[in-house]
């Protein structure tokens, strides 16, 4: 038995840039896959948008856009970045990411797609709750919007339940940050080297399902 855990953030711009693998993973191995939410800027991780932290983003994102090919549009530069009234939390996507995992887990890579396409592409605030729900719907996830529109107990636990999980694995394997890669055959667990995902995504993506 085999299965790939892919440990990310939604506002993390690496993750982002890892998106044509997962994309290609979930194609191929999808039954395989499951993705876990590290909740790394949600929380104690969030913070406010100010100057600073735009011209940083900004900038570690152009590495990202050279690197990988994934695009940031000039659209989410201003309609984002230097919005400074708009936090940097992923705590909204995280749980409508959940609330897909609860009613169509097959469509989450889907749908965590959309969410960042919406930011980085679109420059949609993608913190605010009516742009997630109208992302989901306008991706046939009626249910998940449902849920995401009135969480309840059950997916707030759900949430917080994927996040330990995504923050033993890595607490356990030694992973420094998103987005990480853990293989998990027989029952032993391996952090794979993500750098590879970017230098050499096709031979990453090969030796995942191999593997």
């Amino acid at each position: 038995m085999k299965r790939l855990y892919y440990l990310f953030d939604p506002l993390c711009g690496w993750c982002y840039g890892a998106g044509p693998v997962l994309e290609s993973l979930a194609q191929q191995g999808g039954e395989q896959l499951q993705l876990l939410p590290s909740g790394l800027f949600s929380g104690e991780g969030a913070r406010p948008m100010d100057e600073a932290f735009a011209a940083y983003a900004w900038s570690n994102d152009q590495r990202i856009e050279r690197l990988t090919g994934q695009p940031f549009s000039q659209r989410y530069r201003s309609e984002v970045l230097e919005k400074p009234q708009q936090m940097f939390d992923s705590g909204p996507a995280t749980v409508a990411l959940t609330a897909v995992h609860l009613t169509a887990p097959e469509r989450e890579a889907e749908a965590l797609k959309a969410i960042q396409h919406a930011r980085y592409v679109d420059g949609l605030d993608n913190t605010a709750i009516p742009v997630l729900l109208d992302l989901l719907r306008g991706l046939g996830l009626n249910d998940a919007a449902a849920r995401l529109a009135q969480p309840d107990a059950a997916l707030m636990d759900a949430n917080n339940a994927r996040m330990a999980q995504a923050r033993q694995l890595m607490r356990q394997l030694g992973a420094q940050g998103v987005p990480s890669f853990v293989l998990e055959r027989d029952g032993q667990r391996q952090l794979l080297n993500a750098s590879a995902a970017f230098s050499n995504p096709q031979a990453f993506v090969a030796q995942c399902l191999a593997a």
